[in-house]
């Protein structure tokens, strides 16, 4: 699937990953191919995606994040 992380400045992250970890406002959850679509507010926390068998992270305040169709799109701030 396709993980597209932006800021109102640029493109921080776009590339193809196996998994991503995101801070919901309820809590963290997993977010692998074929998952539902779904939009949900993000708290501060951490990003955690699996990208060629290598595990990254990046840390954000705040932000926002839409699953659909195996593209997984996280707009932060």
């Amino acid at each position: 699937m396709v993980l597209k992380i932006i800021s109102p400045e640029r493109v921080l992250h776009q590339g193809e990953v196996e998994s991503v970890t995101l801070p919901g406002a309820l809590g963290f959850f997993m977010v692998l191919k074929d998952h539902a679509p779904l939009v949900s507010a993000l708290t501060a926390g951490e990003i955690a995606y699996v990208e060629g068998g290598s595990e990254h992270a990046l840390g954000i305040e705040r932000g926002v994040v839409e699953v659909r169709s195996n593209e997984v799109v996280v707009c932060i701030s």
